[in-house]
Parts: C-alpha cells; sequence; structure tokens
C-alpha cells in the first residue's frame, strides 16, 4: 500500500469523526477542550466562526456529529457533543466585545436577502464584516424565520433567538421586516449585485382524503398552527388531538397540543417506528409526556358531522419490501381503525412555494417546482441568485442551512469580486506538538470511563402547564465537565515518523486498542485482515508509514484509536508524537484557493 499523505487536509479531517460529519464543520473536540478547561466565551467563540448559532443550536440541532462521535464506537452512547454546545452558550458570559464591529467603509456592493431565517442570517454575518450593504427581507416583524414561528418556546426560548440573531443584525445589517417581496424581478431591477434566497419550505402538505373539505375548520396545516401558536394566534386546542405525520414537526405539534389543552394526543404514522424521520429524542420526549405513537396506520377519511371533524378512520397495514429494497404498505387484513378526535393536525410534510419568482428572468425549476441550484456554489441558473437552506434543496435542518450559507457568501463574493465562484478557497490547516514534557501532554489524555449523562429535564407537570416553560435544563458545570471528559481528544493525532523507529514494539505492546501493527506490506483486503485486530471498518482509511529499517511497514488502525497517547509516552526514540489537528473551513473573505 502507499504511505498516507498525512499532509492531505482530508486525511486528519476524515479522522475527527464528529468535525467530518457536520455540515458546518465546526471543531467540536476543540471547543469541548475549552468547556473543560472553563473557557465557556472561548467555546462559544469557535462555535459561533462556524455554525452562528450556538445557543439556538444547542438546544435544536439534529446533531449529524453525534451519530459519528468516535466514543459510539466503544460504547452505546457517543458524547453529548450537542448539549455541550449549549454549555458554551449558556456560561459564555458577556461576549459582545468580542463579536465583529460593523464595516468602517462600504466596498460598494450591494446584497439583498429574502428570507431572515440561519441560512440567510449566516449570509449576512459573512459578508457584513467584508463591507457588503446587506438587506434583508422578511414578512415578519423579527428575524430568525421558521427558526422563530415554528420551533416551539418549551424548547428553544424568544431571549436565545433574540439574542444570537442580534447579533447579526448588529452588524450594519439593514433590515426590511414586516416587508414581503413579491416580485425577484423587482428586486433585481433594484440594482442588487445579488441576490440571496433564504425563504425556507413555507408550506405544509395538504391530506385530500374524503372528509377533508367538510372538516376543514378543525384540520390545521402543522407548520402555520405551530405559527399560529408561536404569534399566540392560538391559545387552545381541542382534548382529543390526533397528529398525523413522524418527523420532527409532528413531535413539536404533539407536545404543542398537550399544553395547549390536548388531554389524549396520540400521533399516527405510515411507517414503522425505526422509519420514523423524528429524531429518536424527539420521539421519546414526546412518549414521556404520554403521547403514544401508533404506527402501520394509513389515513384514509375524516370522519365528521354537521361540518365538525369527529375522527379519523385508518387503514392498518404491514411493509412489504421487494427485491431491490423498495418498500411497499400492503393491508394486514384488520379491519379498520377509527381513532375519535376533536382536531386533528397535519404534518405530513412540507415543501416550497415560489409564486413571486417570474419564470422568465432566467432561473430554471425542475419539475417538483424547485429552482435547479448548483450543490457547491448554491448558484441558479441565474447567476446573480443564490439559494440555501430549505428553499435550495427542500426541507432538512438548521446546521445543513447554516453550511449552505457559507457556501453561498463565499460565492457571492467572489461573484461580487469578479473571480469564478467555482473556484473554492481551501481549507486552513495546523498541526502542532501537545508535547510539554517526556510524558506530558497540553490535553487531558485520561480516557473517562464514564457513560453519557443524562440532560436535567423540568417537571413533567410544570414543564405540561405552560408552552414556555423550557423542557431541558442544560448540564451544570459539574455535569457539562464530566461530560467533556468522555471526548476522546480525535483532534490529537498520533504522528508516526519511520526514520526515528527502531521497531521495539513497546508501542504495539502499550496500545490499550491493539489499533498498531508493524507488519510487510501487502494488499489492502489482506492487510486489514492480518492486522492485530482486524480492520473491518472500511470507510476509515488505514495510516500507513513505511522506510523502516526492516523493510516492514507500521499500520495503525484509525477506526478504533482512543489517542490516549500511550504509544508516543512509551515510545523511547520520539517516533511517535500527540500534534493537534485544527480543520478550519475556509469563509467568504478568504484569498487562498485550490489550485
Amino acid at each position: 500500500m502507499l504511505p498516507t499523505d498525512i499532509k492531505d487536509p482530508g486525511y486528519f479531517h476524515k479522522v475527527v469523526d464528529c468535525q467530518f460529519a457536520c455540515p458546518a464543520h465546526t471543531p467540536v473536540p476543540e471547543y469541548i477542550r475549552l468547556i473543560a478547561a472553563g473557557r465557556y466565551g472561548d467555546a462559544y467563540m469557535v462555535n459561533w466562526k462556524s455554525n452562528v448559532f450556538p445557543g439556538i443550536l444547542g438546544r435544536t440541532c439534529d446533531r449529524p456529529c453525534e451519530p459519528a462521535c468516535r466514543r459510539g464506537r466503544v460504547e452505546e452512547q457517543p458524547v453529548a457533543i450537542c448539549r455541550l454546545k449549549r454549555v458554551a452558550a449558556d456560561y459564555k458570559g458577556d461576549i459582545a466585545e468580542r463579536m465583529p464591529s460593523p464595516a468602517a467603509t462600504k466596498n460598494g456592493k450591494r446584497i439583498a436577502v429574502v428570507g431572515a431565517g440561519p441560512s440567510s442570517l449566516t449570509v449576512a454575518r459573512d459578508l457584513a464584516p467584508l463591507g457588503y450593504e446587506i438587506t434583508i427581507f422578511d414578512e415578519n416583524e423579527k428575524g430568525g424565520g421558521m427558526v422563530r414561528t415554528q420551533i416551539p418556546k418549551f424548547r428553544l426560548p424568544e431571549e436565545v433567538i433574540d439574542e444570537e440573531v442580534g447579533y447579526v443584525l448588529g452588524l450594519g445589517v439593514e433590515t426590511r421586516f414586516g416587508e414581503r417581496v413579491n416580485s425577484l424581478k423587482s428586486l433585481l431591477d433594484d440594482g442588487y449585485d445579488a441576490v440571496f434566497i433564504g425563504t425556507g419550505a413555507p408550506r405544509g402538505r395538504d391530506l385530500a382524503i374524503p372528509g377533508r373539505q367538510e372538516a376543514a375548520a378543525n384540520i390545521h396545516l402543522g407548520i402555520d398552527w405551530l405559527s399560529s401558536v408561536s404569534f399566540g394566534h392560538v391559545t387552545s386546542i381541542g382534548k382529543r388531538v390526533v397528529v398525523l405525520g413522524g418527523g420532527n414537526t409532528a413531535m413539536d405539534c404533539c407536545r404543542s397540543a398537550r399544553r395547549m389543552g390536548g388531554e389524549d394526543v396520540k400521533v399516527v404514522v405510515r411507517s414503522g417506528f425505526k422509519e420514523m424521520k423524528a429524531s429518536p429524542w424527539e420521539k421519546e420526549d414526546a412518549m414521556h409526556e404520554d403521547i403514544p405513537i401508533l404506527n402501520f396506520m394509513v389515513p384514509k377519511e375524516f370522519t365528521h358531522e354537521n361540518n365538525r371533524l369527529t375522527g379519523v378512520v385508518f387503514e392498518t397495514v404491514h411493509a412489504v419490501y421487494d427485491d431491490k429494497g423498495r418498500r411497499q404498505l400492503v393491508n394486514n387484513g384488520e379491519p379498520d381503525v377509527h381513532i375519535p378526535c376533536d382536531d386533528v393536525l397535519l404534518a405530513v410534510g412540507q415543501e416550497n412555494a415560489f409564486p413571486w419568482i417570474e419564470r422568465d428572468i432566467g432561473i430554471a425549476f425542475d419539475r417538483w417546482g424547485m429552482p435547479v441550484v448548483n450543490e457547491t456554489t448554491h448558484s441558479s441558473t441565474n447567476e446573480k441568485v443564490f439559494f440555501g437552506g430549505d428553499a435550495a434543496f427542500g426541507p432538512k435542518n438548521i446546521i445543513w442551512a447554516v453550511a449552505h450559507g457559507h457556501q453561498a457568501a463565499i460565492s457571492i463574493d467572489r461573484l461580487c469580486q469578479g473571480r469564478a465562484v467555482e473556484d473554492r478557497p481551501a481549507p486552513a490547516v495546523s498541526m502542532a506538538s501537545q508535547k510539554m514534557g517526556i510524558h506530558e501532554w497540553s490535553y487531558d489524555n485520561e480516557v473517562s470511563n464514564d457513560h453519557r449523562f443524562a440532560v436535567p429535564h423540568a417537571e413533567k407537570t410544570v414543564a405540561l402547564a405552560n408552552i414556555k416553560t423550557e423542557v431541558e435544563l442544560g448540564f451544570d458545570l459539574k455535569q457539562a465537565l464530566a461530560e467533556a471528559q468522555r471526548c476522546l481528544n480525535c483532534d490529537v493525532q498520533t504522528v508516526f515518523s519511520a526514520p526515528a523507529c527502531i521497531e521495539c514494539d513497546a508501542c504495539v505492546d502499550i496500545c490499550p486498542e491493539d489499533c498498531i501493527t508493524f507488519t510487510a506490506d501487502g494488499e489492502e483486503a489482506d492487510l486489514r485482515g492480518r492486522l492485530n485486530a482486524p480492520a473491518r471498518n472500511l470507510s476509515q482509511d488505514l495510516y500507513i508509514a513505511s522506510g523502516l529499517k526492516t523493510g516492514r511497514i507500521m499500520v495503525k488502525d484509525e477506526d478504533v484509536c482512543l489517542h490516549c497517547g500511550m504509544c508516543a509516552e512509551r515510545c523511547p526514540t520520539g517516533a511517535w508524537d500527540m500534534q493537534r489537528f485544527l480543520f478550519d473551513m475556509a469563509q467568504a473573505g478568504t484569498a487562498c484557493s485550490k489550485s
């Protein structure tokens, strides 16, 4: 096998699985170490640079980093990465002076941003300090988009949104809130150098089954209902509520209904429990609040009397898969089920609506009515128009919207500077030895044996009494430190120097995971099978070093390494070193481009 090129920024980045999995590539172990050191403000700023909304995401992120966490490979539960992000936000203190100031001089370029959600605010955050004149349009009176209107306050308090949206608006951004954009052509005719569209997926999908029109007064689109609750337009709901849908919006609907007067609230889903799109913890929270989830039931009819909803009829089904793994729901032969209810909340999906975008201004749409958007540059077929968040590729989550905003901001900056938007700036990468002495390191390399700590919750009776009572209370500082110690410091890499190695096998003897092997070279498939511990995870590369005096190679299985540094401590010649790897994603204004 070829020796590993550890100078390739992608190699060690892939070893830091949590950061690699995060769409915004937040340096997770870096900010967790800062939390462990009590440097909460520093941890917040590390987060703010990449994910922009640490307090919001610390409560609501879909956590793609956690399934990737290496801790989950050595025990059942990963590090509580998301809730540690909240710790940084909760205990940061006053960081206003650490925020960038509005640009002293403008660069003469005007950017229109349509929508004030996370993707749009990220674009504004990245471009405003560079001197761009940013104007944000939104039909609502305050910024935040669907973060503000559709995430219930018991999950995300209003003051957290106000604070983090305020940091962006404080960069000298012009806001035109309460103003709906009805024509993209008019916006382009106003002379903006670029337009970013981050309007989300504002339309909930309806369900056209018998009885829908007759019982319409008590059948509500979930995202519209959540918005009405958020703005205080709706203050109650019937005692018996059926929520249709299996995603996170359905979980927000059912939990909100419990707080709005729903005593008998049920979630009914077409799919099985494991196939539901809702995050596992969202399902757990709903069930903890005495909300049953009924699976494999397909709605057939809304029953009604005198135009008033009386219930929903369901067909019971089971899943059948063909030889290509495609699922079909098949009637299981049992009688239909009628569930009586006073109100139904439809949370069966969301879709985009762009009636305000003219079809003669050079923007192509696909057969589903979505704009044709480049997945790297976020540009449309009109070179001045960019899309991000749910408006670009359909509903995802906040952290994806932030990642889209960063990439779109790079493209807008390059467009306005007369450079090719396809020419993407490279990330900044650094490696630094953590050696402080013969057996001492600048990081705590002792591996914690603690299992994941549970985040404290408010008492159920208290939480259900008020829709604005935050359910999750967050870690206190003692719990935060203990949870932070569970991080395996996957960004502190074992770096090997073959010329210094005397092949004494001391590192092999001391390694607690048997992840180091000195052996004869060979084809990868053969090599993986004859390591001290066979390397079965083909998605994780092997670290290969040649140049040993015996002609053997050093093979390290990155998949199971604990980054404990014991190999480097035991090595008598210093052939092993522990080096902190920092991968810093480029943002707008970065000069260095890939050649």
